[in-house]
């Protein structure tokens, strides 16, 4: 079984606001970058309409989520001024106090909706490093 997570983090965006967002989004992906070094993926996208935000990451197991939340954590919430969070979905297993501190991130941004997502068979070709 794979221990790797995907994180689906969708948001709509304030009105107003996405000109603001970006550059705090930017740099957020920069410090991810710069801090997070086992981070497989951390990508941002926003609709054509700039009226919704998805943030999806790819973690190897749940330690670097759990670092993932500690290292960037306390700079989610100024981004909860641009945003109004609508859902996180997470596919893969993730230890019942993580899935809390996720519902706590969630109700902090928006709506609070956590969806786990547990494997039930796959395969997976991304490669080592």
């Amino acid at each position: 079984m794979s221990d790797s997570i995907v994180y689906i983090d969708r948001s709509v965006v304030r009105d107003g606001k996405l000109e603001e967002l970006k550059p705090a989004m930017a740099e957020l992906v920069d410090f991810v970058e710069a801090n997070e070094p086992d981070i497989l993926a951390y990508d941002v996208y926003f609709s054509a309409r700039g009226d919704r935000m998805t943030v999806m990451h790819m973690h190897a197991d749940q330690d670097s989520l759990e670092f993932h939340m500690e290292v960037p954590g306390p700079k989610f919430p100024s981004i909860g001024e641009f945003i109004e969070r609508e859902s996180i979905d997470v596919y893969g297993h993730l230890s019942e106090p993580l899935i809390q501190r996720l519902r706590d991130k969630a109700s902090e941004l928006g709506s609070g909706r956590v969806s786990i997502h547990e494997l039930h068979r796959g395969v997976g070709r991304v490669p080592d490093n």
